[in-house]
């Protein structure tokens, strides 16, 4: 009867042979499709965090950077102009004026927006 010492020693000799954790058969498609979906999860959680840059992110973000000024400046002078007409007694001039104000800020700030340099 084999020794513990004996049979962990010649266990050691043939797994240096073999090499670390080496599997002699090919392949598995699952590994591969397991490998395939860790990178795009780390690519997904790269742009998350901003470590990378999506480029077709730009435009959406411009574009609803634009949508958001044109509102906001809309609805900002109507709320204001309309308030104030209301306390003050004076409909619509105040609203009219306010909107007016609002639209140009509106399109001040896109210009702003669409004309900066890009770094």
């Amino acid at each position: 009867m084999p020794l513990a010492s004996d049979i962990f020693v010649e266990l050691e000799s043939v797994m240096a042979k073999d090499g670390p954790g080496q599997d002699p058969a090919g392949e598995d498609a699952r590994i591969t499709a397991l490998q395939e979906r860790i990178a795009r999860a780390e690519q997904a959680e790269q742009v998350r965090t901003g470590t990378t840059r999506q480029s077709a992110d730009d435009g959406t973000r411009l574009g609803n950077r634009v949508l958001a000024e044109l509102i906001g400046g809309l609805a900002g002078g109507a709320v204001v102009g309309g308030t104030l007409d209301y306390f003050l007694r004076t409909s619509p001039w105040l609203l009219l004026v306010f909107l007016g104000l609002g639209i140009v800020a509106a399109f001040r700030n896109i210009i702003r927006l669409t004309t900066r340099r890009s770094e």
